[in-house]
């Protein structure tokens, strides 16, 4: 016997219709961050990004200096 398809049985949900409502099951179980937890976040990575564009700028510094001493004394 062939399956049932969405036009001979009106209870089955399309399956689009049945990802959305699984979705936003999903979505109310979500444990948000509250304003305070969230704009603290925010400032740790605009903190620590802004450290590792300092370490990573002396470290570019650094090798660039050392690079251009080893062409000197090799004369290259």
């Amino acid at each position: 016997m062939a399956d049932k398809s969405l036009l001979d049985d009106p209870s089955i949900e399309p399956p689009l219709v049945r990802f959305a409502k699984d979705s936003k099951e999903e979505m109310d179980k979500v444990e948000w961050p509250s304003r305070k937890e969230t704009r603290n976040m925010t400032i740790v990575v605009i903190a620590l990004s802004g450290v590792m564009a300092v370490v990573l700028g002396a470290l570019d510094l650094i090798l660039t200096g050392l690079y251009g001493l080893l062409r000197g004394l090799f004369n290259v």
